[in-house]
């Protein structure tokens, strides 16, 4: 191995960790119900649709919108997040995919699917290595749907779930 590609795979390795801190640091502060704290993890302009379809704009106003809801309909819910793949587009950009769930205790299946846009938007030597949220899609995942699909047409089941 040459010293180019332990480089390179040192920086991903700590870029791995960075994002797996900051999404930590968003499930933390989603867990106190702390709206501002949520929304300085995005990027100014970054977009947030909900999985029932709400689109939010910039990390001020997800802060707001989520600040509302933590003191009203998701008040008390904690959130469970397990990250299920990152890859990286260069050196500023990723694809993070997680399975989720919010809930009052302890959740059942983590029925949710969300993707992230992350990007570097800072320098590396601040505490998530400059990354933020760029975007987030959530999905309720309906496993009786997939099932249905799967059975009647099995060439539709991606090849990570054969």
């Amino acid at each position: 191995m040459d010293i180019t590609t332990e480089a390179t795979e040192a920086t991903e390795a700590a870029d791995t960790a960075a994002l797996h801190a900051l999404l930590t640091r968003s499930r933390e502060a989603w867990d106190r119900g702390d709206g501002a704290a949520y929304g300085e993890l995005f990027t100014a302009d970054a977009t947030d649709v909900t999985f029932v379809g709400t689109v939010y704009h910039g990390g001020p106003e997800i802060g707001r919108a989520h600040q509302a809801l933590f003191e009203s309909f998701l008040k008390g819910t904690r959130l469970a997040l397990e990250i299920t793949g990152i890859r990286f587009y260069g050196p500023d950009t990723a694809v993070v995919v997680t399975v989720g769930d919010t809930s009052k205790g302890r959740p059942g299946k983590l029925g949710k699917v969300a993707t992230y846009t992350l990007v570097r938007t800072g320098p590396v030597a601040d505490e998530h290595r400059g990354w933020r949220i760029a975007a987030i899609q959530k999905t309720r995942r309906r496993r009786l749907m997939e099932a249905v699909s799967f059975a009647a047409r099995p060439d539709t089941r991606p090849a990570a779930a054969a």
